[in-house]
């Protein structure tokens, strides 16, 4: 079970970690994990091109060694990425130096201080070591992509209901998630193009706000 919402109130109870941008204009923040794969993500890469998007690639460690190609096309073409941790591990079944290596190996690989645990699963030790070194990025809106028993047209209208403006929304460049993603990415795109809105990286200028505000708290 997961929720394609996440509730404000569990955003307020992990008040460190990236949610949402705080923001009203109308901006999205679409993401990407897993990747890069060459079945996908030159895919995901065009069809951002096609609507002028830029995008925020949680990278699996792994990956960027075995397709450095794809990391250097995904930067050219003004992309941000962040660790996805080198092995795709969850924090909870993993003890925690080992955790840490995981995170910062893919960390310096790609000379980010970007950080999403796989499977949002991260225990509270793990966090408030990290938190001192990268921003953890969790996310407003999971488009389910990554679901086997849903539909691409599931996931579109699951992020068309519930995104707004400075939404991060979570989206899969794997080849599990490729059907859903292929169906609903250019729909979500179309969707709110329409409507005005932009589709931005995760720079430190979008979270400039945010933690001014927690330093003069």
């Amino acid at each position: 079970m997961y929720l394609s919402k996440m509730p404000r109130f569990i955003q307020d109870m992990f008040p460190a970690f990236h949610w949402r941008v705080d923001t009203d204009e109308p901006v999205l923040y679409l993401t990407f994990d897993d990747g890069p794969v060459p079945e996908v993500t030159p895919w995901v890469l065009d069809t951002l091109a096609d609507f002028q998007a830029h995008a925020t690639f949680f990278c699996v460690g792994a990956n960027v060694v075995r397709y450095p190609d794809l990391i250097q096309r995904i930067l050219s073409e003004g992309h941000v990425v962040g660790s996805h941790t080198f092995h795709h591990l969850s924090g909870w079944a993993s003890e925690n130096d080992t955790y840490f290596q995981d995170v910062r190996r893919c960390a310096r690989l790609l000379g980010s201080d970007l950080f999403r645990p796989p499977y949002g699963r991260i225990k509270p030790a793990q966090a408030k070591f990290l938190q001192r070194h990268y921003r953890i990025v969790m996310w407003d809106v999971l488009s389910g992509d990554f679901d086997t028993t849903r539909k691409g047209e599931d996931c579109y209208r699951q992020v068309v209901r519930h995104a707004g403006p400075g939404s991060i929304v979570v989206f899969h460049d794997s080849v599990k998630a490729e059907p859903r993603l292929r169906d609903a990415l250019p729909r979500v795109l179309e969707h709110f193009a329409a409507q005005g809105y932009r589709f931005e990286a995760l720079t430190s200028n979008a979270f400039q706000g945010r933690e001014s505000m927690a330093h003069s708290a």
